[in-house]
């Protein structure tokens, strides 16, 4: 299992959800379960699942950009360590936060594709992407930052059912990964980065 089958499963899943609501129902993270010793499933089944088209087709974007050429550079088994622990960790994250609200419910594969994100960057800081409609290419670390601070500003203020808390742990899983993983490659960013 690798980038391709991660891709295939989330497409089917969540387009599946989208017609069958209830599969959106039984496969969301639901922390205060969580914290009352149930609900486990939902800290993986939430990341195959999409809030609507939009949000599934800007996270396939963003993982088909980043996820394959990560895949080639750390190998397919290190690549799945990293995805999986990005969801389970940015999943845990949200749970300690929201753990006392009964109402909170989340989905979305975020929290691990921007552990993809983020690991891509430490790998190659310098790579530039187009993202449509924009016609110019936009430098990862600053797409990186700014998905961050969107991230940030909409888990204050939104009111849908994306986990945008996964983003911010899912960022830090990323970057952690690679520091235990290849610390040579994170000491090559920061030297890069400092001159």
């Amino acid at each position: 299992m690798g980038a391709a089958t991660i891709l295939a499963l989330t497409v089917i899943v969540s387009v599946a959800g989208l017609f069958y609501r209830k599969i959106i129902e039984l496969a969301m993270l639901r922390p205060y379960l969580v914290a009352r010793r149930t609900g486990y499933a939902g800290l993986v089944t939430s990341g195959f699942v999409h809030a609507d088209i939009g949000h599934l087709l800007f996270n396939l974007i963003t993982f088909y950009s980043f996820a394959f050429p990560l895949e080639r550079t750390i190998g397919t088994m290190r690549f799945v360590v990293l995805y999986c622990a990005g969801l389970l960790i940015s999943n845990i994250g949200t749970c300690v936060k929201q753990r006392d609200n009964p109402n909170y419910a989340s989905l979305g594969a975020s929290g691990a594709i921007l552990a993809v994100l983020f690991a891509f960057i430490v790998y190659y800081p310098r790579q530039r992407l187009v993202i449509l409609p924009l016609p110019i290419p936009i430098p990862a670390p600053l797409f990186a930052l700014a998905y961050l601070g969107f991230s940030y500003y909409s888990s204050r203020q939104s009111k849908d059912r994306i986990n945008h808390d996964a983003h911010i742990f899912g960022a830090l899983t990323g970057i952690a990964f690679v520091i235990v993983t290849d610390p040579q490659s994170f000491l090559a960013l920061l030297h890069s980065l400092t001159g």
